[in-house]
């Protein structure tokens, strides 16, 4: 059996990963699900990607976990890219989850459309906040309404830095020794098809596994079964 710690993605908590994880854990695994620096009630919306990285960091000396399949989640893949590079001892295997591959001197921002910072509302304290309709149509596709709404009512405002900031690693991912998995889910359009996550990003890992399956950027709350599956068929060996 399995150690995994999966992170969040932008405007999530660990909390919106749970579902997911209890199935994962069903499995006979154990399931960490932190929230980082940033994300967490009352964090300073000013909050850099060093901050989120070391975050992650701290959780696992912490709570000394070792031999352990590390998953990010859209932003989270910058941020396990991060800890990968300085914490490769500990790691068994990366799993990018519909997730932002990024190299050395590469932001978030550096990976998407230029218009895309421009979709997002400021709230002036430094954090972004999704507008709804884009949510509604580009993330969450296949979901109903309803759960598309409870879903929004979960997330959180981001800081935007760590979307501007450039990652710092000695090795890029393709070069890291460990193995890698990228699942990606077929009707995801958070970013458009014709600039997507998926070869264009997923490939800059150099050797890795492959797993697809049905489903958009936020499987967590739309079929977190269907996901689990999916987290497992990436983590095994």
């Amino acid at each position: 059996m399995s150690t995994y710690v999966m992170i969040h993605g932008a405007w999530h908590s660990g909390a919106e990963l749970e579902p997911v994880a209890a199935l994962v854990r069903a499995s006979g695994h154990s399931v960490f699900t932190p929230t980082m620096t940033g994300n967490r009630p009352g964090d300073p919306k000013t909050t850099g990607l060093e901050d989120a990285i070391q975050s992650i960091l701290d959780f696992i000396s912490e709570s000394n976990l070792d031999d352990i399949v590390l998953l990010g989640h859209s932003y989270g893949g910058i941020v396990i890219t991060g800890v990968a590079d300085r914490m490769a001892s500990r790691i068994r295997r990366l799993v990018y989850l519909s997730a932002f591959v990024a190299n050395n001197g590469e932001s978030l921002s550096d990976l998407v459309p230029s218009h895309y910072p421009g979709l997002l509302t400021s709230l002036g304290d430094g954090s972004v906040v999704l507008p709804f309709p884009i949510w509604r149509d580009a993330y969450i596709n296949d979901a109903d309404l309803e759960t598309a709404r409870r879903a929004y009512d979960r997330l959180n405002p981001h800081p935007l830095k760590t979307f501007t900031d450039k990652l710092v690693v000695r090795t890029n991912p393709a070069e890291m020794a460990m193995p890698k998995s990228f699942i990606n889910c077929t009707e995801d359009t958070a970013l458009p098809h014709s600039f997507p996550l998926h070869p264009r990003l997923s490939e800059k890992l150099g050797l890795y596994r492959l797993v697809q399956t049905p489903g958009s950027h936020e499987l967590c709350f739309s079929n977190p079964a269907r996901l689990a599956q999916a987290v497992i068929e990436a983590g095994r060996d």
